[in-house]
C-alpha cells in the first residue's frame, strides 16, 4: 500500500486556503478509493475546511494509523462593495423647477408630467418646495427637443436672445432717462427721497443749505477785504457743501436693492462716500488754505476794513453752530439706541454720513474763532502775517479732520469684526444648544449701519440630531421596518432612506440654529455656518 498528499497554498482576497489533493489508496487486489477531497471554492465562501491526512507505514509492525485533526471553523463577515458613483448615479440628483426650465428650455407644461418631490426649504418663508429628478429633466428635454444637438442650438439661441434683450433693455433705459431729463420727472415720491427727511439724511440735507449760503456770503467778503482767512473760510464752506451732496448721493445709493452682482447690498456706498468726502477735504479744503496762507506770508498786503467779515463770520458761526447740534443730538440718538457711548458710536464709524457733518460743523466752528481771532490781531497791529497764519491754522485743522474720516472709513471698508462682548454673546449662544457639540473658527464682521456677517465652523453631535429624528417617526413601524430587514440589499435600502432624511434633519438644524441667531441679535443680517 502507498499513499501520498500534496499540499498548496492559492492567494486569495480575505484568507489563505488550503488545498488538499485527493488521496487514493490501493489494495492487494488492486482496487481503488477515493477516501476525501476539499473544494477551494466552498473555503473562501467562509464553510468549514476539513484537513483529512491518511498514511500506512508498511514498514512498521504495528501499522501506525494516524488520527484526523479537529475541523478549524472559518467565520468571514459579508461586506458591502464599494459603489463608484459615475453620472448614471448624479442623475438622481434634484433639480428646481425654475433651473429645469431655463437650463432645458422646457415649458411649465412640460413638468407637469413628471415625478414631483417635495424638499425642505432653505428660506424662512417657505417650508417645502418642489423638485424634480433631473434624469427625468434630461429625459424629458430630449423628448421635447429631439437630441442634444438641437437642445444645444435651442440654448444657444436663448443666449443671444437674451443678450440682444440686454442692450434693448439699456437703450431703453438712457431713453427714459433723457425723456425725464427733458420733460421732467412726474414720478411720486419715492422711499429713497424720504430718507432725506429723517435720521443722517436730514442731517446731511440741513447741512448742505447751510454751508451753501455760508459759501456765498464768505466769497462776498474775501472779495470785498481780501483777507486770507476769509479766503480760507470760503474754501472750506466750499468743500463742505461739495462733500456732503456726496455723501447725499452715498446715502440715497445705499438704499438700493441687491442684485446678483451685489447680493449682500450696496450700504458700503455711505462710507465710500464719506471716504472720497475726507480726501476732498485734504486737497480741496487743506490744500487751497495752506497754499494760501503760504502765499500770503511770502507776498503780504494789507487788508481792507473786516466789519463786513466780522458779520458774515458771526452769522457762520450761528449757522455752523446750529448745524453741529443737529448733527450732535442724531448721533446721541442713535449710540443710545446701540448702547454705546457718544466717542464710541463716533470713532468706530457707526453712522459715516453723521459723523462727517459732525467733524466738518465742528471744525468749522473751530475755523471760525481761529479766522476771527487772527483777523482780529491784523486789524489791531495792521501786520497782515497774522491773517495768513490763521489760514495756515484752518487748513491744518481741516487735514486732521480729513485724516480721521480716511481712517475711520478705511478700516470700516476694510471689514474689522465687532466688539469682543457681542462676539462672545454670539458663542456662547451657540455653545449652549444641545445639538452643538463645539465651535471652530469663529468670525463676525461688521458690513456697516449695524449689519453683520457671521461665520463659524460647527461640530454637531450626530446622537442628538438622531434623536431628533427618531422623536417624529414611529418607533412601532421604524422597527418593523428592521425586523424585515435580511439580506444586504434590504440593509442598504433602509441605511439609505433613513440616513438621508437625518442629514435633512441635521439641515433643519442648521437653519433653526440661524434664524435664532438672526432673531436674538437684530444687527446680524447674514449667517453661514460650517458643518464638520
Amino acid at each position: 500500500m502507498k499513499s501520498g498528499s500534496l499540499s498548496y497554498i492559492l492567494p486569495c482576497n480575505r484568507l489563505p486556503v488550503q488545498l488538499m489533493s485527493q488521496v487514493r489508496v490501493y489494495t492487494s487486489n488492486g482496487q481503488k478509493k477515493d477516501l476525501g477531497s476539499q473544494d477551494t471554492n466552498g473555503s473562501a465562501r467562509g464553510e468549514t475546511l476539513h484537513k483529512v491526512e491518511t498514511g500506512q507505514d508498511t514498514t512498521n509492525a504495528g501499522q501506525k494509523q494516524s488520527s484526523p485533526k479537529q475541523p478549524i471553523q472559518v467565520k468571514v463577515k459579508p461586506v458591502l462593495k464599494k459603489r463608484e458613483y459615475g453620472p448614471k448615479y448624479t442623475q438622481n440628483n434634484f433639480i428646481t423647477g425654475v433651473r429645469a426650465i431655463n437650463e432645458f428650455c422646457l415649458k411649465s407644461s412640460d413638468l407637469d408630467q413628471l415625478r414631483k418631490i417635495k424638499r425642505r426649504s432653505p428660506h424662512d418663508d417657505t417650508e417645502t418646495f418642489t423638485v424634480y429628478l433631473r434624469s427625468d429633466v434630461e429625459a424629458k428635454s430630449l423628448e421635447v427637443w429631439g437630441s442634444p444637438e438641437a437642445l444645444a442650438r435651442e440654448r444657444k439661441r436663448r443666449k443671444e436672445a437674451e443678450i440682444k434683450y440686454r442692450e434693448n433693455l439699456f437703450r431703453n433705459q438712457r431713453l427714459l432717462w433723457e425723456y425725464k431729463e427733458f420733460f421732467g420727472n412726474t414720478k411720486p415720491r419715492s422711499s429713497t427721497a424720504a430718507m432725506f427727511f429723517k435720521g443722517p439724511g436730514k442731517v446731511v440735507m440741513v447741512a448742505i443749505c447751510i454751508n451753501g449760503l455760508n459759501f456765498f456770503f464768505k466769497l462776498l467778503a474775501w472779495v470785498y477785504t481780501g483777507s486770507a482767512s476769509m479766503f480760507s473760510e470760503a474754501i472750506h464752506s466750499l468743500a463742505d457743501t461739495c462733500n456732503q451732496a456726496l455723501l447725499a448721493l452715498g446715502i440715497s445709493q445705499s438704499a438700493r436693492t441687491p442684485d446678483p452682482s451685489h447680493p449682500y447690498g450696496f450700504t458700503n456706498m455711505r462710507y465710500i462716500a464719506s471716504l472720497i468726502s475726507g480726501v476732498g477735504i485734504f486737497m480741496m479744503g487743506a490744500g487751497l488754505s495752506w497754499y494760501h496762507g503760504i502765499i500770503g506770508l511770502l507776498h503780504p498786503h494789507p487788508v481792507e476794513s473786516l466789519l463786513w467779515a466780522y458779520c458774515i463770520l458771526a452769522g457762520s458761526l450761528v449757522s455752523e453752530g446750529a448745524t453741529l447740534l443737529v448733527a450732535i443730538n442724531e448721533i446721541r440718538r442713535s449710540a443710545r439706541a446701540k448702547g454705546l457711548s457718544f466717542y464710541q458710536y463716533v470713532v468706530q464709524s457707526r453712522d459715516p454720513s453723521t459723523n462727517v457733518v459732525l467733524l466738518e460743523d465742528a471744525a468749522a466752528v473751530l475755523s471760525v474763532a481761529v479766522a476771527a481771532t487772527c483777523m482780529g490781531l491784523t486789524s489791531l497791529t495792521g501786520n497782515p502775517y497774522y491773517d495768513s497764519v490763521g489760514s495756515l491754522g484752518v487748513g491744518t485743522l481741516l487735514g486732521t479732520v480729513s485724516a480721521f474720516l480716511i481712517y475711520t472709513n478705511t478700516e470700516a471698508l476694510l471689514g474689522r469684526s465687532i466688539e469682543p462682548e457681542q462676539l462672545q454673546r454670539l458663542t456662547e449662544f451657540l455653545e449652549s444648544d444641545p445639538v452643538v457639540r463645539a465651535i471652530h473658527d469663529v468670525k463676525a464682521t461688521d458690513m456697516g449701519m449695524s449689519k453683520v456677517r457671521f461665520k463659524a465652523e460647527v461640530d454637531f453631535d450626530g446622537r442628538v440630531v438622531t434623536r431628533s429624528y427618531l422623536e417624529k417617526q414611529d418607533i412601532e413601524q421604524l422597527l418593523q421596518e428592521i425586523q424585515q430587514v435580511k439580506t444586504l440589499e434590504e440593509l442598504e435600502a433602509f441605511m439609505l432612506k433613513h440616513g438621508e432624511n437625518i442629514v435633512d434633519t441635521l439641515g433643519a438644524e442648521v437653519d433653526r440654529l440661524e434664524k435664532d441667531l438672526k432673531q436674538r441679535n437684530p444687527d446680524v443680517r447674514h449667517v453661514d455656518l460650517e458643518i464638520l
